[in-house]
C-alpha cells in the first residue's frame, strides 16, 4: 500500500526576493517522512491572490495533503486565509473560537486586541483549527489543505500539532553508500539495481574530494530488509570503496 502524498506551498514575496530564507520546507520534509507521508512537490508563490488560488486548487486535486506556510498574520499583505477560502468557494469571517483564543492570549500578555490582530481570527467556514501554542493565532485545515504560519518557530509548532491528526504510512528509510567512483562508472550497475528493486528509489550525488571524483548513492524505501539487501548488492560491485 502506497504512503499518502503531500505538497508544500510556500507563500511570500520575501522568499522569492531572497530577503528571507525558507527553512520551513526542510523541516516539513523531515517531519512528513518520519510520519510516512511522501512530500512530492514544493511550490513558492508571491503574495498574490490569484497565484495562491491557482496553486491551492491544483495541489489539492493532485495530492492527499497540501501544507502552506506564510501569509496568515495581521497585516494587509497576509492574504492566504482569504485566498484558500476563495479556492474552495467557502465564506470566511472572524470565528468565535479563534477570537477567544486570541483574546485570552492578549489579555494574559496585557496587549490590546485591535483590528489588525483580529484579522488572525478570520477562519473559513467548516475549517478545523490548527493549534498554535506560541502566539495563539491558529492555523486551519480546510478540506485537505493545512494552512500554517511562515515564522519558522511557529510553523514547526503547528506542524507538531497537525501531524497526529494525519494518517501516515510506513516511514521512509534511507541508506547511503559512498563510492570513490565517478557517476559515469556506476551509472550502468545502478540502473540495473534500480530495475531489480522497483519498490526502492535511488539517487546519485557526485562529489570531488582530494583530487578524486566520487558519488554518494542514496537508497530509499519503506522496507529495511529490502533496502539493506540492495545496498549490499551495490557495495559488492565496488569492494574497494567505503560505506
Amino acid at each position: 500500500m502506497m504512503n499518502p502524498t503531500a505538497a508544500m506551498l510556500v507563500i511570500g514575496d520575501e522568499i522569492l526576493s531572497g530577503r528571507t530564507q525558507d527553512t520551513n520546507t526542510h523541516h516539513l520534509a523531515g517531519a512528513l517522512t518520519g510520519h510516512g507521508i511522501d512530500l512530492k512537490e514544493v511550490r513558492v508563490v508571491p503574495d498574490d491572490t490569484g497565484a495562491i488560488i491557482a496553486a491551492v486548487q491544483y495541489l489539492s486535486d493532485h495530492y492527499d495533503h497540501v501544507c502552506t506556510s506564510g501569509g496568515i498574520g495581521p497585516t494587509h499583505d497576509d492574504i492566504t486565509a482569504d485566498a484558500v477560502a476563495a479556492a474552495f468557494g467557502t465564506p470566511i469571517d472572524v470565528r468565535d473560537d479563534a477570537r477567544a483564543l486570541l483574546m485570552a492570549h492578549y489579555e494574559q500578555a496585557g496587549v490590546e486586541m485591535n483590528e489588525a490582530r483580529l484579522r488572525m481570527a478570520r477562519i473559513p467556514d467548516g475549517a478545523e483549527l490548527i493549534e498554535n501554542p506560541i502566539s495563539a493565532a491558529p492555523g486551519f485545515t480546510l478540506k485537505n489543505v493545512h494552512v500554517m504560519a511562515g515564522v519558522p518557530m511557529i510553523f514547526q509548532a503547528m506542524v507538531a500539532s497537525l501531524l497526529p491528526t494525519l494518517s501516515g504510512g510506513k516511514p521512509l528509510l534511507s541508506r547511503t553508500l559512498r563510492l570513490m567512483q565517478p557517476e559515469g562508472v556506476i551509472a550502468k550497475p545502478l540502473a540495473a539495481l534500480a530495475a531489480e528493486f522497483p519498490d526502492l528509489s535511488f539517487g546519485s550525488y557526485p562529489f570531488y574530494s582530494n583530487g578524486t571524483y566520487g558519488t554518494n548513492i542514496v537508497g530509499r524505501g519503506t522496507e529495511a530488509s529490502e533496502l539493506d539487501a540492495a545496498m549490499a548488492r551495490l557495495a559488492a560491485l565496488f569492494p574497494m570503496d567505503g560505506t
